[in-house]
């Protein structure tokens, strides 16, 4: 046994079947693809783009995001009052980006909420998955709109304050009365390019 190599490394995907991928799982506002837009809350769009060292684009990479509903609650058995949770929102969606390493989620504002770790800022949790990556890694998205709350954010003080505005969504107007945001994900690159990441 001590004679056998060691298995070889091999990156993340793309492995997911077509099935992998449903209609409207982008849309966090309704529960399925053939359901209304009933979330309570502002609907706003996410929209972005992940790229690699230099700029270039990342096709074909998926991201999921988890998030609070408007009221700060999640849908999900470790939060206490989830019996207070919006029925009309999932709280987590998929999308995966084009040939020019574009995304886009139609979510609600959410809402921020106490954690053993203190007070929490309206925020949204991204995963990033794809080929070129070793293993899934984990961005939170925060927005302008909460200055004193971001301050005192935990894990946001975790970032160097230097750094902070990477992971500060850009207002970009609005599309139909929705308010668009952009967040950019570098995957690579030097401390002024990369996006800041957190662990598991």
């Amino acid at each position: 046994m001590d004679s056998l190599p060691p298995s070889s490394q091999h990156t993340i995907g793309p492995f997911f079947p077509r099935t992998f991928f449903q209609e409207g799982d982008n849309d966090l506002t309704r529960i399925n693809a053939e359901a209304q837009p009933t979330a309570r809350g502002e609907t706003i769009l996410i929209r972005g783009r992940v790229m690699k060292e230099g700029g270039f684009a990342c096709l074909n990479m998926i991201l999921e995001a988890w998030q609070a509903d408007a009221g700060g609650r999640f849908n999900h058995p470790a939060d206490p009052e989830q019996h207070l949770a919006d029925p009309d929102f999932l709280g987590w969606g998929r999308a995966w980006t084009d040939a020019e390493g574009l995304y886009e989620f139609r979510t609600v504002m959410p809402g921020g909420y106490d954690d053993p770790a203190g007070r929490r800022a309206p925020h949204i949790n991204l995963t990033v998955m794809g080929a070129g990556l070793m293993r899934r890694v984990l961005a939170t998205l925060f927005f302008p709109d909460f200055p004193e709350a971001n301050a005192a954010d935990p894990m946001l003080a975790l970032v160097p304050e230097g750094r902070r505005a990477k992971i500060v969504a850009v207002p970009e107007g609005e599309e139909g009365g929705v308010r668009v945001f952009r967040f950019d994900i570098h995957l690579r690159g030097g401390a002024e390019e990369e996006t800041p990441f957190f662990e598991d």
